[in-house]
């Protein structure tokens, strides 16, 4: 069974303690990546450094991916296609080196008891992360968790593993944005529907939470009303460097605590009623001007990579900013001196 790591010493209740439950109106909905911030590592990555191309092919893939020179999809069905063992076999290998997040169970029943419908979006195969929740939670469990990832064709020998593609379109093959907006949407009418009815009195505006770890969560994050990043990965660094407003996190335990925080906030603040305390009114507007062909070129990167990807970006942020500057001095010297010229 995956291992848990157990989180930080934090002045709160113990994570086996019963989380009591409350009566908040607000309708939240919690999305999660799964690889980084559910489990510690990547799923895929053990399976191809094991049974696949191997961790050096591998990372000469991961350099494709981040010169732009093939896309993210392209290259992860390469990956996939590379790995030559029965489904079974790759599972008990993961079984012995994944690693979970230990405040994830307590998390997991907060949001039964809450009645938090959670949601795990992923660029990864449903059928990998849906057999790692079945073992790690149990069967009865993992089935109140909806898994919103790429299907997968496995040959019963383990000769040939084919993602089927969420959004083939896609560059990326599944674009968790695209997935959080549909989940919006259908919320929406859920909401809408018992307005209808007469439950509500006033219209009700879901709140969208996002947990994850890496710059590849970016585009769903920006769906997100309350974000979420785990402390010193790619995605609170970008946060940071951008000034996107996140909540840090070590471990699930963590985001509970926050969660019932925000709870209770936004019932005394609006009694759960129109838009939630912590609206995010820009979310659509990031995702309209954000670029979806830049986002797999930080998907795989180490942590070196990353510190050396951001310092260049920073640098040619600065360039830019300087150009225009030099720029608009010209016009404005080649103003004034058309002013001062003697007919």
């Amino acid at each position: 069974m995956p291992s848990a790591i157990p989180p930080p010493e934090v002045p709160a209740s113990k994570m086996g303690d019963e989380v009591p439950t409350s009566n908040k109106k607000r309708k939240i909905v919690c999305f999660s990546d799964f690889d980084g911030t559910i489990s510690l590592q990547d799923t895929g990555h053990i399976l191809f450094n094991t049974f696949g191309c191997g961790p050096n092919k591998r990372e000469l893939l991961d350099a494709q991916i981040n010169s732009g020179e093939r896309t993210f999809k392209d290259v992860l069905e390469e990956m996939w296609g590379s790995l030559n063992v029965p489904f079974e076999d790759g599972f008990e290998l993961m079984s012995q080196q994944l690693e979970m997040d230990a405040g994830f169970t307590g998390f997991h029943r907060f949001c039964v008891e809450e009645k938090i419908p959670f949601h795990v979006i992923s660029a990864g195969l449903k059928p990998v992360l849906r057999r790692v929740l079945d073992e790690f939670l149990g069967e009865e469990e993992s089935a109140k968790i909806d898994i919103v990832a790429n299907e997968a064709d496995i040959k019963e020998d383990g000769s040939e593993w084919k993602p089927v593609w969420r959004h083939g379109e896609s560059e990326l093959g599944h674009d968790k944005a695209v997935s959080m907006k549909e989940a919006r949407r259908e919320v929406n009418r859920e909401v809408a529907g018992k307005k209808l009815e007469g439950e509500e009195e006033e219209e009700e505006v879901p709140l969208i939470v996002f947990i994850g770890d890496g710059v590849s969560d970016l585009p769903a994050a920006r769906e997100a009303d309350v974000l979420f990043a785990r402390k010193g990965l790619r995605l609170e660094g970008y946060c940071v460097e951008h000034g996107i407003k996140y909540l840090p996190f070590d471990s699930f335990a963590d985001i509970q605590r926050k969660l019932e925080e925000i709870l209770e906030e936004d019932e005394k603040k609006t009694g759960g009623k129109g838009k939630p305390a912590r609206f995010n009114p820009r979310a659509n507007m990031w995702r309209r001007v954000s670029s979806r062909n830049a986002v797999p070129r930080y998907v795989v990167m180490t942590p070196k990579e990353e510190r050396v990807f951001c310092g260049l970006r920073l640098l040619v942020s600065w360039l830019l900013r300087l150009i225009i500057l030099l720029g608009i001095g010209l016009v404005l010297l080649i103003r004034g001196s058309s002013r001062w010229r003697v007919p």
